[in-house]
C-alpha cells in the first residue's frame, strides 16, 4: 500500500470519533503486505507489519479499501461478496467510515 494512501487516512482521521477507543485494526492486503492502525483515545498511529493481538483483522486488496473509504464500495457488500474478510470484533470494522470520514 502506498504511503500516499496512509497519508490520506491520517488527513481524514477524526479524533472526535475515536474518543475513548483503544483498538487495533489489522489490515492484510492481498497486493501489499500487512499494516495496522492503533487507535487510542483520539489518536492514530499507522504501523507496518503484524500486531500480536489486533481487535479486528481485515483482509482485502488496497483497491477494496480505497473503494470502501471513498464510499464507492459498501463495506457490508464487500464483506458479503468475499472482497473483504474480517475476523475478531467485526463490528469495529463498521466504525472505519466514521473514523475516516470523506471530506
Amino acid at each position: 500500500m502506498s504511503s500516499n494512501t496512509f497519508d490520506k487516512l491520517q488527513d481524514r482521521f477524526d479524533p472526535q470519533a475515536a474518543k475513548g477507543m483503544n483498538d487495533i485494526f489489522q489490515f492484510h492486503f492481498s497486493d501489499n503486505g500487512s499494516h495496522y492502525l492503533v487507535i487510542k483515545d483520539g489518536s492514530l498511529a499507522i504501523e507496518e507489519g503484524e500486531h500480536d493481538d489486533p481487535s479486528v483483522s481485515l483482509s482485502m486488496s488496497t483497491d477494496t479499501l480505497k473503494g470502501v473509504m471513498n464510499g464507492e464500495i459498501n463495506g457490508m457488500t464487500a464483506f458479503m461478496t468475499g472482497k473483504l474478510k474480517a475476523t475478531g470484533n467485526v463490528m469495529l470494522a463498521t466504525k472505519l467510515t466514521s473514523l475516516f470520514p470523506s471530506r
